[in-house]
């Protein structure tokens, strides 16, 4: 009788089917959450001229808004976790688009930091948030695609914003990113069904892939040792990252000597390899085993990344797309592997390592900026070009899948 029970319980569960309806509603905000938070440093010019701003003005409204997006998110992830508030999201995007009219109005210093803080206030609720609600949509050999699903919709969002900028802000003025507030409002539309859907239906469904995880029967230090290995992983992934998102084109016309239209034609070209790699890694990783992803995601691509100083124009292009589309596959797998290694704490696993990637993403432009004005452009591809070896820390990670098959079994013979 009793291992009639163990042979049932778990195939039921295994027969819930991935909302990817709800998965595909919580990518579409994040592509506007990201598109209409991209939209601050793109506006920067306008605020200068329009404020009389210096650039340690400018860096500071960058510091206020990346403190607010980044410190935030473990902390609102960690109080969700133990108290859901499922309509916290639409309430999210409320802050963004708040602080979108607040800026878009702001003729005084003061009040452009508030609407910064207001902009990082609603990225601080609406991340961990919505990539809990990624995993609870999610059916268990699934996780990845859903949360690659719902990632390459704000790296979608994040490339089209400065477009968009470009288009209206820069044709119309300041004022103009009030319009963008529409856009706010449609995704809180959106969110307040998917919170209906969260209270009714998703957090069972995450109470119940967290009862079944085995990885909850790791060691504390064991668990901590991973997730220290995991964090220094995004440290890897996202300064290489930043160092050819933001200074692409300005290596690519200073070695080269190409047009600006040219280098950004180059630098769309990565960022859409980008986007290819973070739909791909999730998948790969319910796969594969997420574990072998991100040790080849980042260690992937330090052949390519060495090669890359070294290259002529012609091999800069198939590079660079190589190095995105490998070297962003390891996210959406880090962010599954952790919060398997913590299941009970999805909000503050998520909000820690969103926070934590959006954090050193600002930090590592600001250093990368410091060595490309004292050493040259060059320099900047000479030395990232040995971060992924920091990648071979993903050999120390715990073999989750296997942890997950002892513990099922030892459960089994135990219920017997």
């Amino acid at each position: 009788m009793n291992e009639s029970i163990v042979q049932t319980t778990r195939p039921a569960a295994a027969r819930v089917e991935t909302a990817f309806g709800i998965v595909l509603a919580i990518s579409l905000c994040h592509f506007i959450n990201d598109m209409l938070q991209s939209l601050l440093p793109a506006v920067y010019p306008n605020l200068k001229t329009a404020l009389g701003l210096s650039f340690t003005q400018i860096g500071l409204v960058t510091l206020v808004y990346q403190v607010t997006a980044s410190i935030l998110q473990p902390l609102v992830g960690a109080y969700a976790d133990r108290r859901p508030k499922p309509f916290a999201l639409p309430a999210g995007t409320l802050f963004t688009l708040t602080g979108l009219v607040v800026i878009s109005m702001s003729h005084q210093y003061g009040i452009l930091l508030a609407g910064a803080s207001l902009l990082g206030v609603g990225s601080s609720i609406f991340h961990p948030e919505a990539s809990r609600v990624a995993r609870m949509a999610a059916a268990g050999g699934r996780r990845g695609l859903a949360q690659s699903i719902f990632q390459v919709g704000g790296n979608a969002g994040s490339a089209i914003g400065p477009l968009a900028a470009a288009l209206v802000v820069m044709r119309y003025g300041q004022t103009s990113l009030a319009c963008f507030a529409l856009l706010a409002l449609l995704s809180t539309v959106i969110l307040w069904n998917v919170a209906i859907w969260y209270r009714q239906v998703g957090l069972a469904r995450l109470n119940a892939s967290a009862r079944w995880s085995g990885a909850a029967a790791l060691p504390r230090g064991k668990v901590l040792g991973a997730i220290v290995i995991l964090v220094a992983l995004i440290f890897s992934k996202y300064v290489y990252l930043v160092s050819l998102t933001n200074f692409l084109t300005f290596y690519l016309i200073d070695r080269f000597a190409i047009s600006v239209q040219a280098a950004q034609l180059q630098l769309f070209a990565f960022l859409a390899a980008v986007a290819v790699g973070t739909i791909v890694g999730g998948p790969l990783g319910d796969r594969f085993g997420r574990k072998y992803v991100i040790w080849f995601s980042i260690v992937g691509t330090l052949p390519f990344a060495l090669l890359l100083p070294h290259a002529n124009l012609f091999w800069t292009l198939p590079l660079t797309m190589l190095i995105g589309v490998i070297l962003a596959s390891a996210f959406p797998a880090i962010v599954v592997f952790a919060q398997e290694l913590v299941p009970g704490q999805v909000g503050m696993i998520s909000g820690l390592f969103f926070g934590f990637a959006f954090g050193i993403a600002g930090l590592g432009a600001a250093l990368l900026g410091w060595l490309a004005d004292s050493a040259g452009i060059g320099a900047v591809y000479r030395l990232c070009a040995y971060l992924p070896l920091i990648g071979l820390l993903a050999a120390l990670l715990p073999n989750i899948g296997t942890s997950m098959r002892r513990t099922d079994a030892a459960s089994s013979v135990r219920r017997r």
